[in-house]
């Protein structure tokens, strides 16, 4: 059943291998201050860097940068920002490269010109963003969040010791977004296959809630066929434009908030990796690659015929002669294969967590779930399932 829902996505998408020429007409919708954010070394090593420079000046920009924005962006790195946004008077935040940069770029964007403590106000406490934000746009070096299309902005609180994120409303959005696939080729294989495994538990967090006939969950199960074939072309042939173009939009459209629409959804495993993120500073995909098998093996029962179905259309397992809980697990494996094909690693050890750390990864998690409201124990014994 389709409940009553208001859907609406401001952003502006220019896919392909040409999308980049979209950004001299776009900047001239803006004031002549820019605040260019990006990562490390990536986008100067592929020459996207020169090009974007270049069409700022040629549009008469002047350039403020802000570059080393970390896998997990940091809450100093927020506060950094601001404070270029405040005293160049930036008009427009131009943030290249992947989820995280774009991620950082929205935070910047939402905290600049707040009035007291813009992570406790609106990371903590959830209140409504009552100040001016300044416009973003984006081009795309990396997939997997989305961030390119929806309202979300998590950061790390290094003094804190919380990850988080939030998902604000459509003003937020980037105004425009650059989708060229052929950017992500020089993407090491690691980052990649994490980039991957958070499109796919994007997914997965949205299918696993309600027992209800919901369109929705249909174009979920197909959106994860085409990434699980991509994925696997990928894997082999890094720079396979096809297979790289499918998982770009199949990124984009899992979490532009489409595949959310009249779901409950779920959201625990972020959670659960948001504060292993938090102690150990490990890429999100590959935490949430790590925590989502044991999570399922633990939760199925409380939604066994959606994990049924899940079995059955995504991964073609045949019900023949077999109980629901059988058919369920056996969907749950191909789920663990699919990781290990990609080479991820399997065990929280391996992303660098200790067994101290599990009692108080469990302890600040933020309780929520799907089919099962987890609570501090429940997550516990998850974590040592994955340890």
């Amino acid at each position: 059943m389709i409940n009553d829902f208001t859907y609406y996505n401001p952003t502006k998408i220019y896919f392909g291998k040409s999308s980049l020429n979209n950004l001299e007409a776009e900047l001239k919708n803006y004031g002549k201050n820019v605040l260019l954010v990006y990562g490390k070394n990536s986008i100067k090593k592929i020459g996207l860097y020169d090009e974007v420079i270049k069409t700022l000046e040629k549009c008469g920009k002047n350039v403020v940068e802000l570059a080393g924005i970390n896998a997990n962006p940091r809450y100093s790195q927020v506060l950094e920002g601001g404070r270029l946004v405040r005293e160049n008077n930036v008009d427009l935040i131009l943030a290249v490269g992947g989820g995280s940069v774009i991620d950082c770029s929205k935070a910047i964007s939402v905290s600049a010109y707040a009035k007291g403590d813009p992570w406790k106000r609106y990371w903590i406490d959830f209140e409504p963003v009552d100040n001016k934000l300044v416009p973003v746009g984006a081009i795309l070096t990396m997939t997997g969040t989305a961030s390119e299309m929806n309202g979300g902005s998590g950061n790390s609180n290094e003094e804190e010791k919380i990850k988080t994120g939030r998902v604000f409303d459509a003003s937020v959005n980037p105004k425009f977004s650059i989708l060229n696939p052929e950017y992500t080729y020089s993407v090491p294989e690691r980052q990649m296959v994490s980039g991957i495994f958070d499109i796919f538990s994007h997914l997965m967090e949205q299918y696993f809630s309600g027992d209800d006939d919901n369109t929705t969950d249909y174009v979920i199960e197909g959106i994860i066929k085409s990434l699980i074939k991509s994925s696997k072309i990928a894997k082999k042939d890094p720079r396979n434009y096809e297979a790289r173009s499918n998982i770009m939009w199949c990124a984009t459209l899992g979490l532009n908030t489409i595949t959310g629409v009249s779901k409950t959804q779920d959201w625990e495993v972020h959670m659960i990796e948001h504060q292993l993120g938090a102690y150990t500073d490990c890429p999100h995909g590959l935490g949430l690659a790590v925590i989502s098998v044991p999570y399922y093996r633990y939760i199925y029962k409380y939604g066994l015929d959606k994990f049924v179905r899940y079995a059955e259309n995504v991964w073609g397992v045949s019900a023949a002669g077999k109980t629901k809980e059988n058919v369920a697990l056996e969907g749950i494996d191909k789920l663990a294969e699919f990781i290990k094909e990609m080479g991820i690693p399997a065990t929280l050890r391996e992303l660098g967590a200790t067994e101290e750390m599990l009692p108080l990864i469990a302890k600040t998690t933020v309780k929520g779930g799907g089919y099962k409201q987890m609570d501090e124990n429940d997550i516990l014994t998850v974590l040592k399932e994955c340890y």
